[in-house]
């Protein structure tokens, strides 16, 4: 860990924000003095080039004629550090005004070393490290010339057949703000004076995590207060870390497509949150307003666009062919198209593009350096979830004998780095059998047969193969989940059971009776009830990554323990869905005394069953809560004090209680703090995740645990659409997951 440390600190004055940047029209400022100059001498066919933005194609010249004519402010999807080299000099030493160009590509979870896709760096709880990991892809990315990437996605999600849960930080508001916050200032380190920095693009705003029936594009149906207290704070974190520039969403809310939605481009971003970068569309979706029936064509697109907010477009083209002629007839203000190509040079400003915009082709490559890989794997190890340990299955001795390795997932390099991974390697994956031979095949008898060649894969023969190395092994691996492609954007889900015959697959060797340690590496949270039932230990990674192999397998043999939490629901079937733990107090709310399906009697009275909220044949508890996560040892949390029972809405709650290791292994257990106001002029959540900490403690050692929670924080969107912190009663607790710890009262007074 000593690495990490060093990393840290040595990054530690990248992340120092300058604030004086920030404010907008400062006319002190000599940044925007420059851009004021440049902009009294662009015509309306430059101002309207910077606010295109083009994907590239293989014909430089053509590119390059548009980019000498100032009609590109933006390329995406160009890696090649010759070309943009080449494009780069075109625009600043043959374009009349020398405007350099900004270089895009999607960097979600690493360039070229692959880290845990977003929702399993979620699972770590441990924003340090997710900070470094979006530096490291800074790094890697810059190193190319690309100095914008379209991360984070911070979505808010609570509904796991969206295949785009696999890019954000799961369902809760406050740990999305916390990732996403530490995401915005890993990629954008020192801006202008970080030649490694890269601006970042939080999306998508805003809503799309709520797509009905989790089926992508799908319309949403946020009311405000709604969309503010639950979808909006993880965006007003990311402006307020600093974020670049902002990204709208391809869906609709109530009726309204982002791309056209001026209250929150203008009102929410702008107004209220002193945002002073550049929006950009989605992929063409300008355009696809048309298609939304928001507009009737083209021209229409691009008039409601820019008059929302829209300051640059992806592809689609429609300001490249209509803003001229909507200037002219009136429909569009002159002031709009200064404002927009106002806020995109000073981006290009900050990230220095106007002093240094070309490439260092000659410099020595960064690509999956050490201390990257290193970075990859300990945020691999600390994203692993362990579900079920029955009886100490985990860790494993190193003096067992044979181990059988099933599974289609246990040697599939390209699928283990996961969605959106355009620049990555699987040549560089280390995948987990591969790791297992490497540091044990000296040691122990492993015997591979896959059965399955990949997840979907429905041919059962190979099934008898792995029945038979598994009765010739001590314990069974079995790695399953689904391939990269069965997640992310469009690739939406109506069963979240195991694909293909892997569920057969496990069954089949659970029934000779040795143990079966089931790994599973996917995008989403999977309906696992049956297969967490026939095993007696459950790893949950989601895709692990570049270094996944070697941090799975570390975890498997105790060489590292276990502290990743679940920061999404895994419910136990899809008809549970949307199932999350800040849902709203109800009327009626399960109790557990509630009868099953299988329990009533024939015949039974129709208010027999008890009049409450759950499903006759589910239940009311998902299979894991939000928060989960077990250890290879045991703590035991204790002395909980507040510093007061009442406090006034400019006070400061501080949580103090101890917190012991109880077991026998040094580990990490990340204690969380929640909250819920008991009465408010609307219905609150039954809880709400406000701290949370990992603290690593040795066997038997007990540290208090101090949280300070400013009062301010518990305001929400009230009754009247006001922002505030009502007085009344509050509960809390501060336990291992969201179903956990002692409760305990205060009061907030006036």
């Amino acid at each position: 860990m000593k690495w990490i440390k060093f990393l840290m600190a040595s990054y530690a004055s990248l992340f120092l924000f300058s604030s004086s940047l920030m404010a907008v029209g400062v006319k002190n400022d000599p940044v925007e003095k420059k851009i004021d100059k440049l902009i009294s001498r662009m015509t309306l066919e430059e101002k309207i080039g910077q606010m295109n933005q083009i994907s590239s194609f293989e014909s430089i010249e053509t590119m390059g004629e548009f980019v000498k004519k100032g009609s590109i402010g933006s390329i995406i999807n160009e890696i090649d550090p010759i070309k943009i080299n080449t494009l780069q000099r075109i625009a600043v030493e043959e374009s009349r005004l020398g405007i350099p160009l900004l270089i895009g590509r999607d960097v979600i979870h690493g360039f070229k070393t692959i880290f845990p896709i977003p929702l399993g760096q979620a699972a770590t709880f441990d924003p340090e490290l997710i900070k470094i990991g979006a530096h490291i892809a800074a790094v890697e990315a810059s190193s190319v010339g690309i100095k914008w990437t379209f991360a984070p996605m911070v979505d808010i999600a609570r509904d796991p057949r969206w295949g785009r849960i696999a890019e954000g930080f799961g369902e809760d508001p406050y740990l999305a703000s916390v990732m996403a916050t530490a995401m915005v200032k890993g990629f954008q380190g020192n801006g202008s004076n970080d030649p490694t920095s890269i601006a970042a693009c939080p999306k998508h705003f805003v809503g799309y995590g709520a797509a009905e029936g989790g089926r992508d594009y799908n319309s949403t149906f946020l009311p405000e207060r709604l969309l503010r207290n639950v979808y909006l704070p993880p965006f007003e974190a990311s402006a307020k870390a600093g974020a670049y520039t902002f990204m709208t969403s391809f869906n609709d809310n109530d009726g309204v497509p982002s791309s056209g939605n001026e209250f929150i481009l203008k009102q929410v971003l702008r107004k209220e949150w002193g945002f002073d970068g550049f929006v950009v569309s989605d992929w063409a979706s300008i355009r696809e307003m048309i298609a939304h029936g928001f507009a009737a064509d083209e021209k229409e697109a691009a008039l409601k666009a820019v008059n929302a907010g829209v300051n640059m477009e992806m592809v689609s083209m429609t300001y490249f062919n209509h803003l001229k002629e909507l200037i002219k007839e009136g429909k569009v203000k002159q002031e709009t198209i200064d404002d927009a190509v106002r806020n995109i040079l000073r981006i290009k400003f900050r990230l220095g593009l106007f002093e240094n915009p070309y490439v260092d082709v000659n410099q020595a490559s960064v690509m999956y350096a050490d201390t990257h890989l290193a970075a990859a794997k300990r945020t691999a190890t600390e994203s692993v979830i362990l579900l079920k340990n029955d009886n100490q299955t985990l860790p494993l001795d190193e003096n067992i004998k044979t181990i059988a390795v099933v599974g289609p997932m246990a040697d599939a390099p390209y699928e283990q780095m996961g969605t959106w991974v355009f620049d990555g390697d699987k040549a560089f994956t280390k995948t987990p059998f591969n790791a297992l031979k490497e540091k044990y095949g000296n040691k122990i008898n492993i015997i591979f047969e896959p059965a399955l060649a990949y997840s979907r894969d429905k041919n059962t023969a190979g099934i008898a193969k792995a029945v038979k190395v598994a009765e010739q092994a001590d314990v069974v691996l079995a790695f399953v989940g689904e391939e990269s492609i069965l997640s992310g954007e469009a690739h939406c889900l109506a069963d979240l059971n195991l694909q293909g015959s892997q569920s057969e697959l496990i069954e089949a060797v659970a029934k000779t009776g040795k143990p079966v340690i089931t790994v599973v590496m996917a995008g989403r949270p999977l309906t696992i009830t049956k297969e967490a039932a026939l095993s007696s230990a459950v790893l949950y990674s989601f895709h692990p990554g570049t270094m996944g192999g070697p941090a799975i397998v570390d975890l498997l043999f105790g060489e590292e323990v276990p502290s990743g939490k679940t920061p999404v629901t895994f419910p136990k079937t899809v008809g549970q869905i949307p199932i999350y733990y800040a849902h709203n107090s109800s009327g009626r709310p399960a109790n557990g005394e509630e009868t099953l399906i299988d329990d009533i009697p024939i015949e039974a009275g129709q208010t027999s069953l008890g009049n409450r909220s759950f499903y006759l044949d589910a239940g009311s508890e998902p299979l894991y809560p939000f928060g989960y996560g077990l250890s290879y040892t045991t703590f035991e949390y204790g002395n909980i004090k507040l510093s007061s029972s009442e406090l006034k809405k400019n006070d400061i709650l501080k949580v103090s209680f101890d917190l012991k290791n109880t077991g026998k292994y040094a580990a990490t257990e990340v204690a969380q703090l929640y909250i819920q106001d008991k009465v408010g002029s609307v219905t609150r959540p039954v809880k709400e995740l406000k701290r949370f900490t990992r603290v690593t403690l040795q066997p038997g050692e007990k540290r208090t645990v101090n949280f300070e929670l400013p009062v301010e924080e518990l305001a929400f969107w009230n009754i009247d659409m006001k922002k505030v912190v009502e007085p009344g009663d509050f509960n809390l607790w501060v336990g291992g997951n969201s179903c956990d710890g002692k409760e305990i009262s205060f009061k907030v007074i006036e």
